[in-house]
């Protein structure tokens, strides 16, 4: 358990053994949300989002039919070409 105290500013300092286990270095941002219980869970703002991007998008690359890198790269082929012919006024 660690404790810390809080500036008249209402800031903190995270322990060093609470930043490694976040994985949090400077400039991170800490993301702070109550449960249901009411218990306040602090979690590594940064890495919260990228899973929950990765929820959201679960299964998209199937519903697509991408299953290969080359899929992907086709894809990216076929977005550019539309950018650049709207760009140009061809779109």
């Amino acid at each position: 358990m660690n404790l810390v105290k809080i500036s008249s500013n209402g800031q903190i300092t995270v322990p060093a053994e609470i930043r490694r286990l976040l994985g949090l270095k400077a400039g991170d941002k800490i993301l702070f949300y109550q449960k249901q219980d009411g218990e306040v869970v602090l979690r590594n703002a940064s890495a919260h989002a990228i899973r929950k991007a990765q929820s959201a998008f679960s299964g998209a690359a199937e519903a697509m039919g991408i299953s290969h890198e080359d899929d992907v790269q086709a894809l990216v082929d076929e977005v550019r070409k539309g950018a650049s012919q709207n760009v140009l006024g061809k779109g």
